[in-house]
Protein backbone atom coordinates (compact mmCIF):
# COMPACT_ATOMS: atom_id res chain seq x y z
CA UNK A 1 0.00 0.00 0.00
CA UNK A 2 0.76 3.26 -0.64
CA UNK A 3 1.94 5.88 2.24
CA UNK A 4 0.34 9.50 2.57
CA UNK A 5 1.18 12.45 4.56
CA UNK A 6 -0.65 12.14 8.10
CA UNK A 7 -4.84 12.21 7.52
CA UNK A 8 -4.61 12.37 4.05
CA UNK A 9 -6.07 9.66 1.32
CA UNK A 10 -3.77 7.18 -0.52
CA UNK A 11 -5.88 8.14 -3.69
CA UNK A 12 -8.55 10.55 -4.79
CA UNK A 13 -12.28 9.04 -4.23
CA UNK A 14 -12.74 7.17 -7.80
CA UNK A 15 -15.80 7.56 -9.39
CA UNK A 16 -18.21 4.74 -9.01
CA UNK A 17 -17.92 2.38 -11.56
CA UNK A 18 -16.29 -0.54 -11.91
CA UNK A 19 -13.18 -0.06 -14.08
CA UNK A 20 -12.36 2.70 -11.48
CA UNK A 21 -13.27 0.59 -8.16
CA UNK A 22 -10.52 -1.67 -9.59
CA UNK A 23 -7.77 0.40 -10.39
CA UNK A 24 -8.27 2.28 -6.98
CA UNK A 25 -8.26 -1.29 -5.07
CA UNK A 26 -5.43 -2.33 -7.23
CA UNK A 27 -3.60 0.47 -6.46
CA UNK A 28 -4.91 0.64 -2.43
CA UNK A 29 -5.81 -2.99 -1.38
CA UNK A 30 -4.52 -5.64 -4.00
CA UNK A 31 -5.02 -8.75 -2.01
CA UNK A 32 -8.73 -7.28 -2.07
CA UNK A 33 -8.87 -8.00 -5.99
CA UNK A 34 -10.13 -11.77 -5.68
CA UNK A 35 -12.97 -10.61 -3.61
CA UNK A 36 -13.88 -8.27 -5.99
CA UNK A 37 -13.47 -9.95 -9.30
CA UNK A 38 -15.60 -12.97 -7.58
CA UNK A 39 -18.43 -10.41 -6.08
CA UNK A 40 -18.49 -8.82 -9.24
CA UNK A 41 -19.55 -12.19 -10.99
CA UNK A 42 -22.09 -13.11 -8.87
CA UNK A 43 -23.42 -9.44 -8.72
CA UNK A 44 -23.44 -9.64 -12.47
CA UNK A 45 -24.80 -12.63 -12.45
CA UNK A 46 -27.75 -12.37 -10.07
CA UNK A 47 -28.85 -9.11 -11.94
CA UNK A 48 -29.07 -10.97 -15.51
CA UNK A 49 -31.29 -13.66 -13.80
CA UNK A 50 -33.82 -11.19 -12.13
CA UNK A 51 -33.07 -8.74 -15.05
CA UNK A 52 -32.41 -6.43 -12.14
CA UNK A 53 -29.52 -3.74 -11.70
CA UNK A 54 -29.73 -3.91 -7.94
CA UNK A 55 -27.56 -6.53 -7.15
CA UNK A 56 -25.05 -4.83 -9.03
CA UNK A 57 -25.64 -1.19 -7.79
CA UNK A 58 -25.09 -3.00 -4.40
CA UNK A 59 -21.99 -4.08 -5.33
CA UNK A 60 -21.05 -0.63 -6.42
CA UNK A 61 -21.70 0.75 -3.48
CA UNK A 62 -20.23 -1.81 -1.20
CA UNK A 63 -17.12 -1.24 -2.79
CA UNK A 64 -17.29 2.00 -3.30
CA UNK A 65 -17.57 2.19 0.71
CA UNK A 66 -14.66 -0.07 1.20
CA UNK A 67 -12.58 2.30 -1.16
CA UNK A 68 -13.31 5.32 0.79
CA UNK A 69 -12.46 3.61 4.48
CA UNK A 70 -9.15 1.65 2.59
CA UNK A 71 -7.96 5.14 1.28
CA UNK A 72 -7.73 6.35 4.28
CA UNK A 73 -4.94 4.55 6.44
CA UNK A 74 -6.25 5.66 10.08
CA UNK A 75 -9.64 5.16 9.45
CA UNK A 76 -8.53 1.23 7.83
CA UNK A 77 -6.85 0.77 10.64
CA UNK A 78 -9.56 1.93 13.15
CA UNK A 79 -11.80 -0.11 11.43
CA UNK A 80 -9.13 -3.17 11.80
CA UNK A 81 -9.19 -3.11 15.14
CA UNK A 82 -12.59 -2.59 15.50
CA UNK A 83 -13.79 -5.98 13.68
CA UNK A 84 -11.23 -7.56 15.59
CA UNK A 85 -12.28 -6.41 18.97
CA UNK A 86 -15.70 -7.63 18.27
CA UNK A 87 -14.37 -11.08 17.23
CA UNK A 88 -12.16 -10.99 20.31
CA UNK A 89 -14.25 -9.05 22.83
CA UNK A 90 -16.46 -9.74 26.09
CA UNK A 91 -20.53 -8.50 25.28
CA UNK A 92 -19.54 -4.73 26.34
CA UNK A 93 -16.48 -4.76 24.14
CA UNK A 94 -18.39 -6.48 21.44
CA UNK A 95 -21.64 -3.66 21.55
CA UNK A 96 -18.79 -1.00 21.45
CA UNK A 97 -17.05 -2.18 18.47
CA UNK A 98 -20.44 -2.59 16.67
CA UNK A 99 -21.02 0.73 17.14
CA UNK A 100 -18.09 1.94 15.81
CA UNK A 101 -18.10 -0.08 12.76
CA UNK A 102 -21.22 1.72 12.63
CA UNK A 103 -19.78 4.65 12.84
CA UNK A 104 -17.17 4.17 9.83
CA UNK A 105 -19.79 2.36 7.65
CA UNK A 106 -22.01 5.73 8.02
CA UNK A 107 -19.44 8.09 7.63
CA UNK A 108 -18.07 6.47 4.70
CA UNK A 109 -21.57 6.12 3.32
CA UNK A 110 -22.10 10.30 3.88
CA UNK A 111 -19.00 10.45 2.30
CA UNK A 112 -19.36 9.57 -1.04
CA UNK A 113 -23.41 10.16 -0.62
CA UNK A 114 -24.84 6.97 -0.07
CA UNK A 115 -28.11 7.05 2.17
CA UNK A 116 -26.77 5.67 5.77
CA UNK A 117 -27.26 1.77 6.22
Amino acid sequence: MTTSAAGQPLIPQPPATVAALRQAISQIAPAALPAFTRELDQAADQSRQGSDLAPLQRFIAQWAVYVHIQRRPDAAADLRRWEDTAKSGDATQARQAASEIGRILDEAHAAIGLPAR
